[in-house]
């Protein structure tokens, strides 16, 4: 029932851009903190940016600001991550979380399937 399915990635040139998606599905998206990780081979799942359900704050990895920008539509209960000035370190799958909100009761945590980016020339 619960879904989060990720589009968007693919193979791009260092420099360049590349826009992710996030459908959500099965819960309360509004009421939830949405986030973006990435995962490259052989090394661990790193937080990206993170979005509040509100869509009011924003977080992101420190070596991604200035680059990426994450936002919610609640309405089409989607998140998007939009990358640009892309690097060959930016490469990995990237993955979608669901998680809820302080004001939210409910525990839960949830993933996509993820999504592949690979920036190489």
């Amino acid at each position: 029932q619960v879904q989060l399915v990720e589009s968007g990635g693919g193979l791009v040139q260092p420099g360049g851009s590349l826009r992710l998606s996030c459908v959500a599905s099965g819960f309360n998206f509004g009421s939830s903190i949405m986030s973006w990780w990435r995962q490259a081979p052989g090394k661990e799942r790193t937080l990206v940016a993170s979005i509040m359900a509100s869509g009011g704050a924003t977080n992101y990895l420190e070596s991604v600001k200035g680059r990426f920008t994450i936002s919610r539509d609640n309405a089409q209960r989607t998140v998007t991550l939009q990358m640009h000035s892309l690097r060959p370190e930016d490469t990995g799958t990237y993955y979608c979380n669901a998680a809820p909100s302080g004001a939210y009761y409910e525990s839960y945590n949830y993933w996509g399937q993820g999504t592949q980016v690979t920036v190489a020339s």
